[in-house]
This record gives structure tokens, sequence and C-alpha cells, in this order.
């Protein structure tokens, strides 16, 4: 028996309930089990006001209600043992139907996805694709063919061009030369002024240099 059938059901001979159902009978149980306590927890505290009321005057009867407080204390004791009992069998329970809608969220996508493959081959996939590789390249090809520019007037003589080119060149060098000479326009103008001539410096007479050094020499 696979897993899933253990999970989502297989040929048996009784049906149980589900888990839902038995999650809230445990809950009723609960309920049932919780009032039960508060009776006794009532219960026990008349019994301690009997025994009370009688210690002095009736002891017998002050003797019997504390017993019977001590059977209703072991009753609640015992309900507090089967609450906890019946509380871990409900988590148990609730997540164990957590786990099979889980479970069974999972099966249903699986299923679906193989309803989904059905219909698909994965060699046509692999030719599918492909295709579309070959017919990307012939695309490229296709454009790198448009952005190349067409070549005109291939067969020109490189070496003419050469010449052509020196003989341009020649002639710019040529109109430079006769822009770079200076022209009658260009030309200073003459200052109208009178020309002043710089007076000569005056001669030192060189006698008398002679003389002073003599007289300061004697």
């Amino acid at each position: 028996m696979s897993f899933f059938t253990k999970i989502f059901g297989g040929k048996s001979a009784e049906k149980g309930p589900t888990t839902g159902e038995a999650i809230q009978k445990l809950r009723e149980t609960e309920d049932m089990l919780i009032k039960k306590q508060d009776f006794l927890e009532k219960k026990i505290e008349l019994e301690i006001v009997n025994a009370k009321k009688n210690a002095a005057k009736n002891k017998r009867a002050a003797i019997q209600a504390l017993k019977r407080k001590k059977r209703y204390e072991k009753q609640l004791q015992q309900i507090d043992g089967t609450l906890s009992t019946i509380e871990m069998q409900r988590e148990a329970l609730e997540g164990a139907n957590t786990n099979t809608a889980v479970l069974t969220t999972m099966k249903n996508a699986a299923d679906a996805l193989k309803e989904a493959h059905k219909h698909m081959d994965v060699d046509q996939v692999h030719d599918m694709m492909d295709d579309i590789a070959e017919q990307q390249d012939v695309a490229r090809e296709i454009s790198d063919a448009i952005s190349n520019p067409v070549a005109f007037g291939q067969d020109v003589d490189e070496d003419e061009l050469e010449k052509e080119l020196e003989e341009l060149e020649q002639e710019a060098l040529e109109d430079e030369l006769i822009k770079v000479g200076p022209s009658t326009d260009e030309l200073p103008d003459v200052p109208q002024a009178e020309v002043v001539k710089p007076r000569p410096a005056k001669k030192v007479d060189v006698d008398d240099e002679l003389k002073e050094l003599e007289s300061w020499a004697s």
C-alpha cells in the first residue's frame, strides 16, 4: 500500500471517524470533565464547611465529611489526569488534521503538474528550443548584414588617390605662403612729429683729470 493510499484512504472493512469528528468529540468530553471539576470543587468546599461546623459538637459527622472530601479530591485528581491525556490526544489529532490538509494540497498540486506535463514531450521541447536558437542566429546574421555599409568604388586606384592628395597639400601650402607676405596696407605709418635727436654725452677732459690727480698727490 502506497504512502498516499494510507493517508487518503484505501480499501478497509470499516470507516472510522474523520480527524475533525474525533477532535470535536474530544472537545465535548473536555467540556464535560471541566464541569465535573467545578462540581467536585464545590462539594469539597461544602464538606470542609461541614467538618468545621461539627468538629466540636459532632466529631463523627465531621470525620465523615472529611472522608467525603478525600473521595472528591481523589476524583478531582483523576479528572485532571484524564483532561491532560485528552488535551494531548486532541493536539495530536489537530496536528494530523493540519498535515492531512497540507498533504492533500501537495497531492492536488502534483496531479495538476502531471496533467500539465501529460501533453509535453521532452524531445519535442528540445527540438523547439533548437529551432528557436537557429532562428535567432538567422536574425542576428540578417541584422549584421543590414548594419554593414554597402561598399561602392572598390576599384579606385589607391596610388592615384595618394598623388592627388599630395597635390592638394602642395596647393594649400602655396596659398599659406602667399598670405604670409607683407602688404603695403600692413606697413606702419611714418610719424609726423619732429624727431628730436639725443644730445651727445659731455666729453670728459683727460688733461684736467690728470692735473687734478697731480695736485692731490703733491
